[in-house]
């Protein structure tokens, strides 16, 4: 039921209150209402009418109300169209997140030292990343005669150079992507020769250009973009 409001031709959302059916609760505690109600504001179409949400399926992220069955989005764009592969994207973050090994959040570099193989163009950067938790994470770039620079990242004591780069979008990615700086700074470059810093910059602009930018294709508010958080 959507709620009073100045109407503009250039109005894209309009809040509404929102009354809907529970289905499943991924991540919480205690069981999801048969009921629930809550404002959003949704997307108007072409017409600047809010859409027929009949049978409509969302996923939304939502905080208890003060009463049963009330409950409150955490952000304006907290509300997304439900599909098959956006609920198992999310659940795969959630369980990632709970896990006891899960990825913490990268505040840093400590240090990068490039060291060169026994054989010509074999060789080996390692950059060790500093974290929220003090728990370990590195990053292994290595090089061998004839074959492409690969790389891998590890979360734990254990570093695996076999383990290959994580995959878009998942929780890996993002403490990667959205937390170390563009370039490799100069202070934790720690190559014993020119030729071996100049390698560790080289290894570490190949880590970043394959993450890609940290950005996100959920639409915010408004209908603009919403900036990365870390």
């Amino acid at each position: 039921m959507p709620l009073p409001r100045e109407t503009s031709p250039f109005l894209t959302v309009q809040r509404a209150y929102v009354e809907a059916q529970g289905i499943d609760l991924l991540s919480g505690t205690g069981s999801v209402s048969a009921s629930v109600r809550y404002l959003a504001d949704i997307r108007l179409d072409s017409r600047h009418k809010i859409p027929n949400p009949r049978k409509q399926m969302v996923l939304i992220f939502a905080r208890p109300g003060t009463t049963p069955g009330d409950i409150q989005l955490v952000s304006p764009d907290a509300q997304l169209p439900w599909s098959q592969p956006l609920e198992a994207q999310v659940r795969k973050i959630l369980a990632d997140l709970a896990a006891p090994d899960s990825p913490p959040h990268i505040t840093g570099i400590n240090m990068a030292l490039y060291q060169q193989g026994d054989l010509a163009g074999e060789g080996e950067t390692q950059i060790f990343l500093t974290t929220a938790k003090g728990t370990p994470a590195a990053i292994i770039v290595q090089h061998k005669p004839g074959q492409p620079s690969r790389w891998s990242a590890s979360f734990s004591e254990v570093v695996d150079a076999a383990n290959a780069p994580p995959a878009q979008g998942t929780l890996e990615w993002y403490r990667l992507a959205c937390s170390l700086p563009e370039t490799l700074p100069a202070s934790a470059n720690l190559g014993e020769t020119q030729e071996a810093k100049d390698q560790a910059v080289a290894d570490y602009l190949l880590v970043r250009r394959d993450l890609g930018p940290c950005t996100r294709t959920r639409v915010a508010w408004g209908g603009d973009i919403a900036k990365p958080a870390k």
